[in-house]
């Protein structure tokens, strides 16, 4: 009987069975797609973002479809972490597969009060930062499009818990390598490249912007070489593990970013075309590595040739 492929990945502390992970955003709570397949055969889950309160986010319409994309403007809509914390975890603790929070906030002090919080609670594995949240402390400017502000909610978030943190950086920026290494030395275990790109759409019928907020954030197939390409960036830039995401529709997509450095990949809008796309991704990669004799899946990362 042939031996399967070891897809097991190490995210800092984080042991991963396989390097599928959904992205936060477009797996709802966690449990939404469990009538398609059990989300315990996943490397991990990132819910959607959670602020310290419930948020209705933006008006509609908050959602265009673009060619070979996805614009959307849903401005975070959440129940907050404590309705999280009562309502959702307890059913996610039965799934085999470590959960990870993503959390947003508008000051400082929201993301550390975000991380007390997550702190006392068990089955929270570890912490996604969302930086692309603009900073009200600072005149709106995004968290993740400076150094320094972007290390600041890092080091308050890394000093009030002891749960790795995952910083998710804004590829609307000059140079995400400053971004990066910014935030890792501060203590940042990981980074995930990329958030989506700012974009917009019109109707040139009505001649109006097809988002209420006007301006969203565009994800898909569209943008997966410019994602694929920071990642390589970043990871050339930084010692700590590179979670990329970007457009992954197939396990194709996903070996892509694997080759390129991430240590584990995330897939995001594909959810929405197929419920299925994670799990399909890692039966892909088990194939994959079965078929090139490729017996560990480290063997495959960062294993680009550049000649």
């Amino acid at each position: 009987m042939a031996v399967l492929p070891d897809l097991s990945v190490d995210i800092g502390d984080l042991k991963l069975k396989n390097p599928v992970i959904t992205a936060s955003g477009t797996f709802g709570y966690g449990t939404e797609l469990t009538p398609f397949f059990d989300p315990s055969l996943l490397g991990a889950i990132i819910v959607k973002g959670l602020s310290l309160r419930p948020m209705p986010g933006n008006p509609p319409p908050r959602i265009a479809e673009t060619p070979c994309g996805l614009l959307n403007a849903i401005g975070l809509a959440n129940i907050g972490i404590q309705a999280f914390i009562e309502e959702k975890l307890p059913v996610l603790t039965k799934i085999e597969a470590p959960v990870i929070t993503n959390i947003y906030g508008h000051t400082v002090k929201e993301y550390a009060d975000l991380a007390k919080k997550i702190e006392k609670v068990e089955g929270i594995a570890a912490i996604e930062i969302n930086i692309s949240c603009p900073n009200v402390e600072k005149g709106g400017i995004a968290f993740g499009t400076d150094p320094d502000t972007a290390a600041a909610v890092t080091e308050r978030v890394v000093n009030n818990t002891t749960k790795p943190v995952i910083v998710k950086l804004a590829p609307n920026v000059t140079d995400i390598t400053t971004i990066a290494t910014a935030v890792e030395s501060v203590g940042a275990k990981a980074i995930s490249v990329t958030n989506t790109i700012l974009g917009m759409a019109v109707d040139v019928t009505t001649r109006l912007p097809k988002l209420a907020n006007i301006v969203g954030g565009l994800s898909g197939p569209a943008i997966k070489p410019i994602a694929l390409y920071l990642v390589h960036k970043v990871v050339a830039a930084v010692t700590i593990p590179v979670i990329g995401l970007g457009g992954i529709m197939d396990y194709r997509d996903a070996l892509e970013f694997l080759l390129v450095g991430a240590r584990a990949i995330q897939v995001g809008t594909a959810n929405f075309v197929n419920p299925k796309t994670a799990i399909e991704i890692v039966h892909g990669l088990t194939d994959f590595c079965s078929r090139e004799k490729v017996s560990n899946i480290n063997q495959i990362i960062g294993g680009l040739k550049t000649m």
